[in-house]
């Protein structure tokens, strides 16, 4: 007992996925060589880290995330040196490097030919990366969106509204795991404040064959690896930035690090504010304004030669307005939200021998969110109040024993979650008895009519301990990855689940190919954000009748973890020395498919549950790392998503829905047929740049509106030409959107003294559409063109 209470004070959840790497650097007689500059490099993500070694002629680089990199060493008077090393676990890789005299190149090639530095030979699934050498360049919108916004440059996922994203035909059902710390949350700017981009400084995507280590919600896993001044040489530096863009946009941000071999931090502040603050439901953009802050912060300290602490705090606030159609602005509707959330992580990492590691992350986090109606709410008033926490505890053994790479591990976590939530109706005509939409369940609540308005107060918690094992195999030119999760859920409902992982992989080294396929059982379980009430007694008495009678008239409708079966094939195929194309097609089922539910047209979503989804898609990445200067990417997707009734859990009130969710499978709201996303940056000598990216999607699932009833709706009859509501089914109107974004960088001494970049969004402005009268998410308009100028300086 003293040995479990011992255990469970130390460990965390999530372990420490990067890697380091150590040597030292001799001449051709073995005398050491300070002052060798040694850097890593990948072309893929673009990652490129450089240490310099010491007096010793030793060298050192952490925070490396799991890949293979080229190793090369320069300095004065010696041939530069270059290998390939492959980092693929926390235990401390040693590659000590001899130099040869100037004019005696040494080359040393762990792996076989250049041609596998452009495909990854032991990836068994779909797995993509990009680090902040890249994302920095990229032409994103400025504004609230964070990391989600470079997601969208991924295959895999379709656009939606807010920075929501869609990936592999899920309604969102992501992980983000940021330096071991898993967050679920729904990281959009309608749910909560969005990781910045700026303290990234890799990010790892994984959408097939996810390792079995992560779970609860496997859509897509995103692991970032934040920035660090460990090892970095200069006790103190930052950057100053200041932004402006159309809409009154105004961004800010400053950063500092620094640190030696012992100890590094840094940190982040940033703040905006904006007239467009989420996407608009009109093409007026009326009501629409909001601020957003957020601070992060990282300590590592290398207690010695075999420990290493690190210490994570992170927090943000949101403040908007909710966007009003026309007949809500004219009335004064003045809904507003707010968020805040904070949280922190330790982690541990304790080499026990050169093949052997335990490491261990504890984190909290908290996350609030409020809705303020107002008195001339139409045609619904609503106000809530809602407190999410998550704590987590685990531990993780590592270790690696001649061809297997084997990383075990327990996590426990605990989520109290408390909601309050008030509703009333406004609009007379909205729920008019004498509509063939109309849902007597709301009827009390009809301020209209003499009712009262609705009232939840709920508080509950649940826990999920979680156990796995990993074995990855390398064997000649095959990996195997075989892996096994528990997962024992523990909340509104009990459940349990055994997720076999397994994948394999087979590398042509000679042609640069690698075949793979792979094989996943998830559990996904419900999003905690208004679990409470949507899954309620009093949510059930306010669901249309042909609902309950789907319900068999039960009086709470629990929702329940989606069981998923993930079947995936691809290939990799590098294009000589100058590119490579990855390729998959995959094929997934799920029982209790989990989605949203838009409560009455107000900012509110709720989870609910299908019977079953089945999706099938097709994806394509080509990476082009860098030919004179250029380097880009061109990622196409496809998928087709089919959900069957009936209904089975949650808060749904879509009673004009309802034939469509009870007459048979029906194409799913985030269907898309074709999603193509294209990113090149050109780069001059002198530090001037330029990127361009183009987007285009066929189009989204829209509701089954009558298109002369909506012709004849002022808040939406010029949205009309952009869907196509005679199409089987729906959907909103193919869309292409092109940014353009132009720098230069002042360098000098070999350091950056300042930048400045031009940025223009939607270059064509472009008027479309992201979905249209959605039963689940409403109707949101694409920003239309903003030019913006960003200012950085160094010091």
């Amino acid at each position: 007992m003293r040995f479990l209470l011992c255990f469970l004070s130390a460990v965390c959840v999530y372990a420490q996925a990067t890697a380091t790497i150590t040597g030292t650097v001799t001449d051709p007689a073995g005398a050491l060589v300070p002052g060798a500059q040694v850097t890593v490099a990948n072309a893929l993500s673009g990652l490129s880290l450089t240490a310099t070694t010491n007096s010793d002629g030793v060298y050192t680089i952490a925070n490396l995330p799991f890949n293979t990199y080229r190793l090369t060493v320069r300095r004065e008077g010696f041939a530069e040196a270059t290998q390939q090393v492959a980092l693929r676990t926390n235990v401390p890789f040693t590659a000590d490097v001899r130099l040869s005299l100037t004019g005696k190149s040494e080359v040393a090639n762990v792996t076989a030919s250049e041609q596998t530095e452009l495909i990854n030979t032991e990836a068994t699934g779909t797995r993509t990366e990009l680090s902040q050498t890249m994302i920095e360049k990229l032409p994103i919108p400025a504004g609230n969106r964070g990391v989600e916004a470079v997601l969208l440059t991924f295959p895999g996922f379709a656009q939606n509204a807010n920075g929501a994203i869609h990936p592999r035909g899920a309604h969102n059902q992501m992980t983000f795991v940021v330096d071991g710390m898993p967050i679920t949350d729904q990281l959009t700017g309608a749910f909560a404040t969005s990781l910045d981009t700026s303290i990234v400084q890799n990010i790892e995507l994984f959408t097939g064959d996810t390792p079995a280590e992560y779970g609860l919600r496997t859509a897509a896993v995103a692991n970032i690896t934040t920035r660090t001044g460990l090892d970095s040489g200069r006790m103190f530096q930052g950057s100053v930035q200041a932004a402006y863009s159309q809409f009154d946009n105004l961004n800010q941000l400053t950063q500092f690090s620094g640190g030696n071999d012992k100890f590094g931090y840094f940190a982040s502040f940033s703040a905006m504010k904006s007239n467009r603050f989420l996407d608009s439901v009109s093409i007026d953009n009326l009501h629409n304004g909001g601020n957003a802050q957020r601070a992060f912060s990282r300590m590592d300290y290398r207690a010695s030669s075999k420990d290493v602490l690190r210490f994570n705090l992170m927090a943000g606030r949101s403040s908007f307005e909710l966007a009003n159609l026309r007949s809500q602005h004219a009335a004064g509707q003045d809904q507003r939200q707010l968020f805040k959330d904070w949280s922190a992580s330790l982690g541990w990492l304790r080499t026990v021998d050169a093949r052997t590691t335990l490491d261990f992350t504890t984190s909290f986090r908290t996350s609030q969110a409020w809705l303020f109606g107002s008195p001339f709410d139409t045609p619904v008033t609503a106000d809530q109040a809602r407190r999410l926490s998550t704590f987590n505890i685990g531990g993780r053994y590592n270790t690696v024993r001649g061809i297997h790479t084997l990383r075990m591990g327990a996590d426990y976590q605990y989520f109290p979650v408390s909601e309050n939530f008030f509703f009333g109706i406004t609009g007379r005509e909205f729920n008019d008895p004498a509509s063939e939409d109309y849902n007597e369940g709301l009827a009390p609540h009809d301020l209209t009519r003499g009712g009262r308005r609705f009232q939840f107060t709920g508080k509950d918690a649940g826990h999920l301990p979680s156990f796995f094992i990993q074995d990855t195999i390398r064997w000649n030119a095959f990996t195997f990855s075989l892996g096994l999760r528990h997962d024992v859920y523990r909340f509104l409902v009990n459940g349990n689940q055994l997720q076999p992982r397994l994948g394999m992989a087979y590398a042509i080294r000679s042609t640069g190919t690698v075949f793979r396929m792979s094989y996943n059982r998830t559990y996904q379980t419900p999003p905690n954000e208004n679990l409470l009430l949507s899954a309620s007694p009093q949510a059930a008495l306010l669901a249309p009748p042909p609902v309950r009678e789907a319900l068999n008239g039960a009086t709470t409708v629990l929702i329940k973890p989606e069981t998923q079966n993930f079947y995936e094939a691809g290939v990799q195929q590098a294009i000589g020395k100058v590119a490579s194309i990855n390729a998959s097609y995959y094929y997934k089922n799920s029982r209790d498919q989990q989605d949203n539910d838009n409560f009455l047209n107000t900012g509110i979503i709720f989870p609910i549950t299908l019977s079953q989804i089945r999706v099938n898609g097709a994806e394509l990445r080509l990476n082009v790392p860098n030919i004179r200067g250029f380097n880009g990417t061109l990622s196409m997707t496809h998928y087709r998503a089919i959900s069957t009734p009936p209904f089975t859990g949650g808060l749904f009130l879509g009673a004009g829905a309802i034939d469509a969710l009870t007459a048979g499978p029906f194409v799913i709201d985030h269907d898309q047929k074709l999603g193509l996303q294209g990113n090149v940056q050109y780069r001059w000598k002198r530090g001037i740049w330029t990127s361009g990216a183009v987007r285009y999607d066929s189009g989204l699932v829209s509701n089954r509106s009558d298109p002369e009833e909506v012709a004849a709706d002022p808040d939406y009859a010029d949205l009309l030409p952009y869907v196509n509501l005679l199409s089987d089914p729906p959907r909103v109107r193919p869309r292409t959107i092109l940014d353009y974004a132009v720098g230069y960088e002042r360098v000098r001494e070999g350091r950056r003294r300042w930048d400045v970049q031009f940025q223009v969004t939607n270059l064509t402005n472009r008027t479309a559409l992201f979905n249209f009268q959605s039963i689940f998410v409403g109707t949101r308009v694409v920003q239309p063109r903003s030019a913006g100028l960003k200012l950085r300086w160094f010091f």
